[in-house]
C-alpha cells in the first residue's frame, strides 16, 4: 500500500528578510501593496475602511527611503485608494488592475462601463434578499463586487448569480475572500506588476509584492518571474508567494525596516 503524501502546510511559510538585508543587496527594491488585509484590516464594509495618520507617517517614510519605488494594487478603485491612503501613493493598479495610474500621474483604464453598470442594476434586483439580509453591492465603475462578509451563508446565492450576470454580458469572473467580482476587461493584478516593473521608478527593481488574497497569486507570480517574490499575510493556503507574515500590524512593523533614518 502506498504511504499517503503529506500536503505542505501554508502556515510554514517563512517569514521575510530583513528590509536592511534586502536593501544592502545589488538591485534596488520595488514594493507593491495590496489594501485591505495587508496595510488596512479588513472591515464588515468596504467603507470602514478610513484614513490613519500613523499609516500615512510610514508611507510617507517608506516612499522616501525607496526612492518613490512603492506601489499599491489593489480592488478598490484608484479614488477610493486615494482616500484611505490619503493619496500617498502615486502609482495605483485599481480594480485589479483595470485602472493604473502611473508614477508621474498618468492614468489608463480598461473596462466596459456601460456594461457593469446593468450588470450591477440587474444583480441589485436578483439579490435584493440577499442584500436585505447584509450583502453589498460596490459599483466602482469599470466593475462590480459583491460583498458577502456580512451574510456568509449567502455565499452560494451571490456566487451563482454573479456567474450569471458575467455570462450574460461577457464579463470576467474575480473570485475573492467573501467577495466576487465582475470585472469589465480581462487583466489582474500579475499584468498590473509586469507592467510597472517597465516603467520608472520601478524599472530595474527588484519586485516584493505583498497580499493576502487569492486574487494576489498572479503578483506573486509576477514578482517571482522578475527576481523578486511575493510575501503572503495570514497564509490560508499554498501560495505562490515565498514568504508570510501574520497580519496587518506585521506588516506595518516589516515596512518600517525600509524607514529606519527617514524622519
Amino acid at each position: 500500500m502506498t504511504a499517503a503524501i503529506a500536503q505542505p502546510d501554508p502556515h510554514d511559510i517563512a517569514p521575510p528578510p530583513a528590509p536592511s538585508a534586502l536593501t544592502a543587496g545589488r538591485d534596488p527594491v520595488a514594493l507593491f501593496l495590496d489594501l485591505d488585509g495587508v496595510l488596512a484590516p479588513i472591515e464588515a464594509r468596504p467603507d470602514d475602511v478610513v484614513p490613519d495618520p500613523r499609516r500615512t507617517r510610514l508611507l510617507d517614510r517608506v516612499v522616501e527611503a525607496l526612492d518613490g519605488r512603492v506601489a499599491v494594487l489593489s480592488g478598490r478603485s484608484i479614488s477610493d485608494v486615494d482616500r484611505i491612503l490619503e493619496r500617498r501613493i502615486a502609482a495605483v493598479a485599481g480594480v485589479h488592475g483595470l485602472e493604473r495610474r502611473t508614477a508621474d500621474g498618468q492614468i489608463d483604464s480598461v473596462g466596459a462601463e456601460a456594461d457593469v453598470a446593468l450588470a450591477a442594476e440587474s444583480l441589485t434586483d436578483a439579490l435584493s434578499d440577499a442584500i436585505a439580509a447584509g450583502v453589498q453591492l460596490e459599483n466602482k465603475g469599470v466593475g462590480v463586487a459583491i460583498h458577502y462578509r456580512n451574510a456568509p451563508d449567502r455565499g452560494p446565492e451571490v456566487r451563482h448569480a454573479a456567474t450569471v450576470e458575467a455570462r450574460a454580458r461577457g464579463l470576467h469572473l474575480q473570485p475573492g475572500h467573501m467577495v466576487v467580482e465582475l470585472k469589465g476587461g480581462d487583466t489582474d493584478k500579475g499584468r498590473a506588476l509586469a507592467t510597472f516593473l517597465t516603467e520608472a521608478p520601478f524599472a530595474g527593481a527588484r519586485p516584493v509584492m505583498i497580499g493576502d488574497d487569492r486574487t494576489d497569486e498572479a503578483a506573486f507570480r509576477a514578482a517571482e518571474a522578475a527576481g523578486g517574490f511575493g510575501i503572503l499575510v495570514d497564509p490560508r493556503w499554498v501560495s505562490a508567494a515565498r514568504y508570510s507574515l501574520p497580519d496587518t500590524a506585521a506588516v506595518a512593523a516589516w515596512l518600517a525596516g525600509f524607514a529606519e533614518g527617514v524622519r
